[in-house]
């Protein structure tokens, strides 16, 4: 093998590594709509709340092809979500049911 081919086979390889990277940095879209509706549902309860961050290795995202009563749920995301109150991070269970055209019916969080 010539050094040109080694070169041009590492070249490939740290590009498909960076590319694959790249893709893993990617947030999942129903994670994102689902935490920024939360979030908003949230403040509007207790202005308190700074951010919400969702713990992203642990969430399921799962599509679903069901209904309550006639309102189709397409996706279920369940998880642990962390509400940041000042310097004060609380953890809760996050639930949110996605519907037809990525529209969040709800997000629910447990209590402490």
């Amino acid at each position: 093998m010539t050094v040109w081919k080694a070169t041009c086979i590492l070249a490939l390889l740290a590009a498909c590594a960076s590319v694959q990277s790249a893709a893993a940095q990617v947030p999942n879209p129903e994670l994102e709509l689902c935490r920024s509706t939360g979030l908003v549902a949230l403040r509007e309860r207790n202005p308190a709340i700074k951010d919400m961050t969702l713990d992203v290795e642990c969430m399921t995202v799962a599509k679903a092809n069901t209904k309550i009563e006639d309102t189709p749920i397409k996706t279920v995301v369940i998880g642990d979500a962390f509400l940041e109150k000042g310097k004060q991070d609380t953890r809760r269970t996050f639930l949110c049911l996605i519907g037809e055209k990525g529209k969040v019916l709800l997000t629910f969080f447990t209590d402490k």
